[in-house]
């Protein structure tokens, strides 16, 4: 992964205070471009839930749980939300599905509230995930922007198993990608189809997101929403959808306006890698992935 340009001497941030790069010597701690990349032992936790309650927040968490992925993910998704997301700031959820009344109940604790947001079926998953830019870029524009100051949207075939708190915070975040973070630039899966507009010519691309999880400010996320929407409005009026849908578009986003915040692989893990020295703690854990299931 490279050695952090900035490693010998101490970053700063809003959310968390004093980083420490120089903790975590055999991984990558910033970017060539400044922004941290956040390991477990490069933050003091409680400081970073102080720096969060001095702001006095409110943090949106917004999830798509569509056909049978409410069933088969929601509910553990929202469980371990209150257990591990964000735990003792202010938390509004946005549950976005075709069926609410099937949304579970799941208790929640004191200033943290659950918004359902009914959102129209659509006869392929790869319309459902590319969909989802429009319908959030709508829905920042509205309520959930007016509730929440940054917003995190994540995957629901996932659930928290750590600690997930304000050292995630930034004006923009980007989640590296746990199969790809050990890749080099040219093997990494842009989409390479000049013809679209989610498309990076060889040599371009700093690291390779995961869609799964990204977040930041809401008028960061307008920004980048939009533009993911326009270019998959772009493609489809070109007969053309990009290798991994939206989650191209969002890479291209990053490449053009680097996130000032990068959350480390430990904050969005596959366990079907296996064991790695590098991943002390991780936060979210992906689900076996069930396509045959979920998408049929």
């Amino acid at each position: 992964m490279g050695v952090c340009p900035l490693a010998r001497r101490p970053l700063r941030d809003n959310f968390t205070g004093l980083l420490r790069p120089w903790a975590r010597p055999e991984v990558l701690t910033c970017t060539s471009w400044g922004a941290p990349i956040i390991w477990d032992g490069t933050f003091d936790p409680d400081v970073a839930q102080q720096k969060a309650a001095q702001q006095n927040l409110t943090i949106g968490l917004t999830v798509f749980a569509v056909g049978r992925y409410l069933e088969k993910y929601l509910e553990r998704f929202l469980e371990t939300a209150e257990r591990h997301f964000m735990v003792g700031q202010r938390v509004v959820y946005y549950v976005f599905t075709e069926r609410p009344a099937a949304v579970p109940r799941v208790p929640l604790g004191p200033g943290r509230r659950l918004r359902v947001e009914r959102v129209a079926r659509e006869p392929r998953w790869q319309d459902v995930s590319m969909g989802r830019m429009r319908t959030l870029h709508e829905a920042l524009g509205g309520r959930l922007g007016r509730e929440a100051r940054f917003v995190f949207c994540m995957d629901v075939d996932q659930h928290f198993s750590g600690a997930f708190g304000p050292e995630a915070l930034a004006e923009s975040v980007a989640q590296l990608h746990a199969w790809h973070y050990h890749w080099p630039r040219r093997l990494l899966p842009f989409e390479r189809d000049a013809r679209s507009a989610a498309a990076l010519a060889p040599g371009e691309g700093d690291f390779y997101y995961h869609a799964a999880l990204f977040g930041g400010s809401v008028a960061a996320l307008r920004a980048l929403t939009a533009h993911c929407a326009q270019g998959l409005r772009q493609d489809r009026a070109r007969g053309l959808e990009a290798r991994w849908h939206d989650e191209s578009h969002l890479n291209k986003f990053f490449w053009l306006h680097k996130p000032a915040k990068v959350l480390s692989p430990e904050f969005c893990w596959s366990p079907d890698i296996g064991r790695r020295a590098e991943i002390r703690r991780p936060r979210l854990l992906w689900a076996p992935k069930e396509y045959a299931l979920v998408r049929a």
